[in-house]
């Protein structure tokens, strides 16, 4: 399977979710992207179209304590912070946007650690 046909085949995933999914002010969307070398999180309420808080490894912080910014481990930093930065903004329930992937690997891994730093999806 070409490289093309996964990533459109993960489109029309997505947006089948995304007809069910949608982020509220009272309880807004945790929603995942992951590329080959990184992986991203944001907190979006979809109702006033505004990102309220995002994480990704590419930020310099987690880059400099990570070996490698696209394996689980670096999954479940990016999930524990942007739960944390979550819970300061006084979020604490959220929908879960997987992104059209497997809840499998990495995605899952992020929805472990956000949950365990406290955030309810």
């Amino acid at each position: 399977m070409r490289v093309e046909e996964k990533v459109e085949k993960r489109i029309v995933r997505h947006k089948r979710v995304r007809k069910k999914v949608f982020g509220t002010s009272e309880r807004p969307r945790l929603c995942v992207f992951k590329s080959n070398k990184y992986i991203y999180a944001q907190i979006i309420d979809d109702e006033k179209s505004i990102t309220i808080c995002s994480a990704s490894s590419l930020e310099k912080e987690l880059r400099e304590k990570l070996s490698s910014t696209k394996d689980k481990v670096a999954a479940r930093e990016v999930g524990a912070l942007v739960a944390k930065r979550a819970i300061d903004k006084g979020i604490k329930k959220v929908v879960f946007d997987r992104g059209g992937y497997k809840y499998h690997g990495r995605v899952k891994e992020l929805a472990d650690a956000a949950r365990e730093a406290g955030l309810e999806f």
